[in-house]
């Protein structure tokens, strides 16, 4: 179910070789300043980078710009974004006409050309590090939309129907996943927030609203079963967690 890769994908697409060759070095330079290890692959073209993100190749970071022959970078970017809501999209422009518009498909930052050594340097500092944080707290998951990465602190709860597994956020975003819910729930054993209270749930403890003995009462009103003689043992582990968030006054 999960695709564990920690390493740090990047993407640069531009049609400018000078662009991509100065690219390059300042990423040489980065990396041996910043002792980081990166993946990245140049393209010289929306389409070459789109047919790329279709074989399943998931990239954490993408370069992108905007003024590109055949295709705007807005446009791929939209494409992108449709089926990844995770990839910072950094765009690369001598232009700021087109700013506002980058912004609607979330757009990380709107890098100006000619580019600087010190800000590009300054923004890759910020925006791997704002992946590695994301990596610590999430999993890529094989989706039915393609590769996911999800954040575990905006999973609520997880349910297996008819051998597939649906995957509830807290913004009511549903991921279907391939594989099994023993899977997902080895995946996030080391962390100290999710219970699994029937064979057919795996729940986020941050996420309950209430407990009874009948069952689970979720932050979105779905109710979850409780086998007979485990109230005890949920209720229990859902008091530890609060206590240990500071959420309990007595």
């Amino acid at each position: 179910m999960a695709v564990q890769d920690k390493m740090i994908n990047i993407a640069f697409c531009d049609d400018d070789n000078s662009i991509l060759n100065e690219i390059s070095g300042l990423l040489t330079k980065y990396c041996a300043q910043s002792e980081k290890e990166i993946r990245y692959r140049f393209f010289h073209s929306p389409l070459e980078l789109m047919a790329e993100v279709e074989k399943g190749t998931r990239f954490d970071v993408l370069f992108l710009d905007i003024l590109m022959p055949g295709q705007f970078g807005i446009d791929a970017a939209m494409e992108i974004r449709k089926t990844d809501e995770n990839v910072k999209i950094i765009f690369l422009t001598s232009s700021a006409e087109y700013a506002v518009q980058s912004y609607s498909v979330g757009a990380y930052y709107y890098q100006m050309k000619p580019i600087e050594e010190e800000t590009f340097l300054k923004l890759l500092d910020s925006v791997l590090g704002t992946c590695e944080n994301e990596h610590e707290k999430s999993l890529i998951l094989r989706c039915k939309n393609g590769i996911t990465r999800v954040d575990l602190r905006q999973l609520m709860y997880c349910e297996v129907m008819h051998r597939t597994v649906f995957l509830h956020l807290d913004h009511g975003k549903v991921y279907e996943s391939v594989g099994t819910l023993d899977e997902l729930h080895r995946e996030v054993a080391s962390y100290d927030c999710f219970i699994r209270p029937h064979r057919s749930y795996l729940v986020h403890l941050g996420y309950i609203s209430s407990i009874n003995y009948r069952g689970i009462v979720m932050s979105d009103n779905t109710e979850i079963p409780i086998p007979r003689g485990k109230y005890h043992e949920i209720k229990d582990a859902f008091l530890e967690y609060a206590f240990r968030n500071g959420q309990v006054i007595l």
